[in-house]
């Protein structure tokens, strides 16, 4: 195959300083590539280089599995990714005609719901990552190919992933749009996340609750008795994943959380992370100033240090009305995020799961979504 022209991909260093690794894709082309050559050539390789998508190319070690197989362990570089140390093995069988088959062995998924980027019934090897396989194997073999790409292990580490809840059984997932895992990568938890809202709307969901993690989902299935199929995590990427929900089609959404961090979203921030902002505090004291709080409230309503805090102030205070007034605004808030394109209600829960407050178009939109099961 070619070789780097002077720009390959040998600097593995990224933002602030961490080493960056590559993505379970890299490792499937290159454990495709050693096969190929080998089945060509008839002599184990040790080593090969794989072009990525944006025309660079890295070297990565392989190691012959038998059979023909060969495998790549993964290098997640300072990312704290669950594959990171895997092995991902392919084999690939030389097949007559043109057609480039994909096949998913020990520990690799097979996609078993409409919504994700490949039909039901394919093994869960995602798009780009085919490209980068079949475009590497093609310079080696000519005709067609069977390629059967596994991660040994990979079904017990899949339980720690989104594969379950995206309706992807028996193992991971195949990813990687660049061919390098960044560091904490926002893209790919991002990517995450709207591949589980775009499953629930090929089930036919058009209205959804959003919650922020899994402590959130769990307290809206049980306080609210509305199924796993319709919520939708949103991390701390509330506005990223309101304007995807309005692209996606849907036409409705509960915001729900913790007044940590849905606070946040009453005083404008749609992004949660606290390096991206705050307001949470402010947002309290100011509803309850215009709710006629006395000047020695809104103080010490101030001064509260932590979220917690400020909710046992308001409790004190005997302004627990608040809650309702702060996810109107917040409701308010999201509407002018996605410019009028969805319906937003919100609703406040404490840390035990118990609702403290909702918008007022809340209950009836809780009410469809139940009935929509029926």
């Amino acid at each position: 195959m070619s070789r780097p022209s002077g720009n390959a991909a040998r600097d593995r260093t990224g933002a602030a300083g961490l080493r960056t690794g590559f993505t379970t894709g890299t490792c499937a082309t290159a454990a495709a590539l050693a096969s190929a050559l080998y089945r060509k050539e008839g002599v184990a390789p040790d080593r090969v280089e794989v072009e990525l998508p944006d025309g660079r190319f890295v070297g990565l070690p392989v190691i012959h599995c038998g059979d023909g197989r060969f495998g790549v362990i993964k290098d997640a570089g300072d990312d704290p990714d669950v594959t990171g140390g895997l092995m991902v093995c392919a084999g690939v069988e030389p097949l007559a005609g043109e057609t480039i088959l994909f096949a998913a062995g020990d520990g690799v998924g097979i996609v078993t719901r409409p919504g994700l980027k490949l039909p039901v019934g394919e093994p869960a090897i995602n798009p780009v990552p085919r490209r980068m396989i079949e475009k590497a194997v093609r310079t080696v073999l000519d005709g067609g190919a069977r390629i059967t790409v596994s991660i040994p292990g990979g079904e017990a580490v899949a339980r720690r992933t989104f594969n379950p809840r995206l309706g992807v059984v028996g193992g991971l997932s195949i990813l990687g749009t660049t061919g390098i895992v960044r560091p904490m990568s926002e893209d790919a938890l991002k990517e995450s996340l709207e591949a589980d809202l775009r499953v629930k709307c090929a089930q036919g969901r058009r209205e959804l609750a959003f919650a922020f993690g899994e402590s959130g989902e769990r307290a809206v299935w049980r306080t609210l008795g509305l199924p796993p199929d319709a919520t939708v995590q949103t991390s701390n990427y509330v506005g990223h994943m309101l304007a995807f929900a309005a692209e996606a089609g849907v036409t409705a959404v509960l915001l729900t959380g913790h007044p940590g961090k849905l606070a946040k979203v009453s005083a404008g921030t749609m992004n949660t992370h606290n390096a991206a902002g705050d307001g949470r505090i402010e947002a309290i004291c100011t509803r309850a100033a215009l709710m006629g709080a006395t000047r020695a409230q809104i103080q010490a309503l101030y001064a509260c240090p932590t979220t917690e805090a400020a909710m046992r102030c308001v409790q004190e205070a005997g302004l627990d009305g608040i809650w309702t007034e702060l996810a109107g605004t917040a409701a308010e808030r999201a509407v002018l995020q996605v410019h009028g394109r969805l319906q937003v209600e919100a609703m406040f829960f404490d840390g035990a799961g118990n609702p403290l407050g909702a918008s007022a178009g809340a209950e009836a939109l809780v009410e469809r979504m139940r009935a929509w099961e029926d």
